[in-house]
């Protein structure tokens, strides 16, 4: 297992073509998003949101939002990974159930409840959370998607504006990227990382 996880990290890359031939079914992209959700969040609260885009028509309407890219209408589903800029309002729902099972006191759950909603009154604080906590939701998704024999490429290069116009998305949502899924029609081509000595400090 260790390894077979190790070599699909080595080998998860950004694919721009893909075969238009290939449909995932639904069940199989709600497979992906459960274990999408198994990701890691501050606090727990579950940072995400997810727009699918699956049929042709729903991804021929993004093209143009996504500058026509062709990876989006190529793909076989496109996924708009939102952040979550009232996450603390999830906080009741993620500890209740544990204070009524008994796996955390009542006065452990109010506390932090009240820790969540005080750093909540920071609107800085609060974006940020929802860009990091749901970028971790979608690497867990390339990384699933990989595991699965499909390829992805993450998009930030959309018109956020124009996505949240067009797709009635809630103020309470930030588009932080797309993610195209399919089978590509070609490898990607070669690119290279820096050494570890380059990107580390070692203290």
């Amino acid at each position: 297992m260790t390894n077979s996880t190790l070599k699909i990290l080595a080998e998860r890359t950004s694919i721009k073509e893909y075969d238009t031939s290939v449909s995932i079914p639904k069940e199989e992209l709600t497979e992906l998003l459960r274990i999408t959700t198994k990701s890691p969040s501050a606090w727990n609260l579950q940072h995400w949101h997810f727009t699918v885009f699956h049929s042709q028509e729903s991804k021929e309407r993004l093209l143009p939002i996504a500058y026509n890219q062709k990876q989006v209408s190529q793909a076989s589903a496109v996924i708009a990974v939102l952040g979550d800029l009232e996450a603390n309002k999830n906080g009741e729902a993620v500890y209740e159930p544990l204070a009524e099972a008994g796996n955390m006191t009542e006065e452990i759950k109010n506390t932090l409840l009240k820790q969540i909603n005080g750093a909540y009154q920071n609107n800085r604080f609060a974006r940020d959370a929802a860009f990091s906590n749901a970028s971790l939701a979608a690497m867990q998704l390339m990384i699933a998607a990989k595991a699965k024999d499909y390829d992805t490429c993450a998009i930030g290069g959309f018109d956020h504006e124009a996505f949240v116009k067009e797709f009635k998305i809630d103020k309470r949502y930030v588009p932080v990227m797309l993610i195209a899924i399919g089978k590509p029609v070609k490898p990607a081509h070669k690119s290279s990382r820096f050494a570890v000595s380059e990107v580390s400090t070692w203290l």
